[in-house]
């Protein structure tokens, strides 16, 4: 049966800024499918909600409130899952993102937090949970965005590390086969708490809506099942792939209304 395909039973997974959002669904959908998934991020409160949800799904859940943006303490979780559950199968580098800010508004400082954020984080995991992924097989599945793609201003720093991140993802894709397969989704505007101000302004979310060929603004679930998709033997013959799920933008679709200089 080609669905079983999409199942995961007896895997195990973790998930970075898991709070909320699109590392929430990731967490959850993966829960669904079978796995047990340490999920992490600073809220504790956010983390319990996010573990309930896994464990109604009759999956086990280990909530690690941590400050992710400290690449050590990514690195820590791998040993963590592993030893909660008796071995490690997923990794879904979720955490990242950055401040929009003018070009010279921007100072080298911003670009190396970014990177770090975005990409030494993701590192910092996928590396330590190396020797685990290796015993059975695994998958990372990292998340990057549609800004590492296409230009829009405000997006300097934000943008180079999520481009980053892409380039990344396919190079270790080559490092770590064939046991280890590597993938990233490149995102496009989900109606997660960043984009709060924005659907509460009828004409800022109209204006994305309009500039997105599929009409509308992504939910999170629409990740978790690309998501899941690319962690799963559904996904057996994928690694180095940077999976577009847009909407179909090719430009941002939304002006931040930077003016020339």
């Amino acid at each position: 049966m080609i669905m079983e395909r999409f199942r995961l039973p007896g895997r195990t997974a973790i998930v970075t800024g898991a709070g909320r959002g699109i590392g929430a669904a990731c967490a959850v959908a993966l829960a669904q499918a079978g796995a047990d998934v340490l999920v992490s991020s600073r809220t504790e409160d956010q983390l319990r909600k996010v573990a309930a949800e896994i464990e109604a799904a009759g999956r086990r859940a280990l909530a690690v409130p941590a400050d992710l943006s400290d690449p050590a303490a990514c690195a820590a979780l791998a040993d963590r899952a592993a030893a909660a559950f008796g071995r490690l199968d997923i990794v879904v580098n979720n955490m990242g993102g950055a401040l929009p800010r003018a070009f010279t508004d921007t100072e080298p400082r911003h670009l190396e937090n970014a990177f770090q954020f975005n990409v030494s984080t993701a590192h910092a995991l996928t590396r330590a949970a190396v020797p685990h992924l290796l015993e059975h097989g695994g998958s990372v599945v990292n998340i990057s965005s549609v800004m590492g793609r296409v230009a829009g201003r405000g997006y300097l720093a934000y943008g180079s590390a999520k481009a980053a991140l892409a380039h990344y993802t396919r190079l270790a894709a080559l490092d770590l086969a064939p046991k280890i397969r590597v993938n990233a989704i490149a995102v496009g505007s989900v109606a997660t708490s960043a984009l709060d101000i924005v659907m509460a302004d009828d004409r800022m979310r109209t204006e994305m809506e309009s500039n997105t060929p599929l009409g509308r603004i992504g939910d999170p679930d629409d990740i978790a099942a690309a998501a899941l998709f690319l962690a799963a033997p559904a996904a057996a013959y994928v690694t180095g792939t940077i999976l577009q799920v847009d909407g179909g933008i090719d430009t941002p679709n939304l002006d931040l209304g930077l003016p020339d200089l």
